[in-house]
């Protein structure tokens, strides 16, 4: 997972002189309840790609803290969602992904419901006197579709996903997001890191020069070539001219060129990083492309949700391509993952006092306004005594 640079040189930044938030936000329990109930919960969070749930009864499961979301595909082959939890006794119904044959069975009591969510059966159906089956379907969940990502939200009324994501619609397009494949398994990793520590890092490009030597060697820092619309930030890297002096490097940078067909010469020599807040990453390759999601755990600890997806090609000069792409980008994670572990431990010494931001570092402020908003005591020097 790349980072995304962070700055537009055509933002208005206003006079105001920014500084990290106070070290207590990223290891406090309220906070933590706080920032699900009020900023997750609300916010779309990509719970699958249409190819996931291709068939009635394809289904994929994601939690968000304490919830837990089923994405399938109904009867009539629309895409649905509901709170993965049976209506009897609160019991989870589904894991993972898979398919449902006929109707999904709750493992507990075998209460079962149709893909449309409706209650279907209940053993011993006389034990319960005047049950109404009725009023016991699955509880749903918002769903939109967005370049092939089927998009959850647990509660209020966000605007729209394309809404948000229009600016950058036109140059998504030639990727074709919405006829790619998994090229992996979702897959979970989790940091001893505050949800926070990750987007802070994924928000900013400074630490990039120093802290991620391989995209150094490979790409322009080109911190003029970013976009932003409210909500996200992307920013464009370019790939230099010299080659790299490590193998795997400098292999991709000659091969990327000659084995990409479906897009745009200028298209062949970027990588763009989205990061869209709350909590979701687009990283996009000539090659394939990536999401994560930041995942709160717990105060100080959080999941990394991760899954790459590409367009269908066996070709063996694609799959060396895509092999070397995820070799680089895991070395990018790891490093990341160990800078935001570091920033984790540092928080908890009570020497430290909230330090600026550079401008560089301006998407990071729109986190920190974002959390402000919905949590206007973000920004105090100690957690208030109701957070105690």
């Amino acid at each position: 997972m790349a980072t995304v640079p962070a700055f537009d040189r055509n933002t208005t930044v206003s006079n105001r002189s920014y500084r990290a938030l106070p070290a207590w936000v990223y290891s406090n329990p309220e906070m933590h309840r706080l920032e699900l109930e009020r900023i997750l919960r609300p916010s779309w969070q990509i719970g699958c790609h249409v190819s996931q749930v291709a068939k009635p009864g394809d289904f994929v499961t994601f939690d968000l803290g304490p919830d837990s979301i089923v994405v399938l595909r109904d009867r009539d082959s629309q895409l649905r969602a509901f709170h993965n939890v049976c209506r009897h006794r609160g019991a989870r119904l589904l894991d993972g992904s898979g398919h449902c044959p006929g109707s999904i069975v709750c493992p507990y009591h075998g209460w079962s419901y149709t893909y449309e969510g409706n209650l279907l059966g209940v053993p011993s159906r006389d034990s319960f006197p005047g049950l109404d089956r009725s009023t016991h379907g699955l509880k749903p969940v918002k769903v939109e579709l967005m370049l092939g990502f089927v998009f959850v939200c647990l509660s209020g009324e966000p605007a729209p996903v394309r809404e948000q994501w229009a600016p950058f619609l036109a140059e998504l397009a030639p990727y074709r997001f919405e006829e790619m494949v998994p090229l992996t398994p979702v897959s979970y990793e989790e940091w001893d890191v505050d949800w926070k520590v990750a987007m802070d890092n994924y928000l900013e490009s400074y630490h990039v020069p120093i802290g991620h030597p391989g995209l150094n060697r490979m790409f322009t820092p080109d911190y003029d070539d970013q976009k932003g619309a409210p909500g996200i930030a992307r920013g464009t890297s370019w790939l230099k001219e010299q080659p790299s002096p490590r193998w795997s490097e400098r292999h991709y940078q000659g091969l990327v060129g000659p084995t990409i067909n479906h897009l745009p010469d200028d298209y062949k020599r970027c990588w763009r990083f989205y990061s869209a807040l709350p909590n979701l990453g687009i990283d996009v390759y000539p090659e394939l492309m990536d999401f994560f999601q930041v995942l709160p755990r717990a105060p100080g600890r959080c999941v990394i949700r991760y899954a790459i997806f590409g367009l269908a090609d066996e070709r063996r000069e694609m799959r060396v391509l895509r092999k070397l792409s995820n070799r680089i980008n895991n070395q990018v994670n790891n490093e990341d993952r160990w800078l935001c572990e570091r920033v984790q431990r540092g928080l908890a010494s009570p020497s430290y006092t909230p330090g600026p931001l550079s401008r560089i570092e301006t998407w990071m402020t729109e986190f920190h306004d974002l959390l402000e908003r919905h949590i206007p005591e973000v920004r105090l020097p100690a957690a208030p005594s109701r957070f105690a």
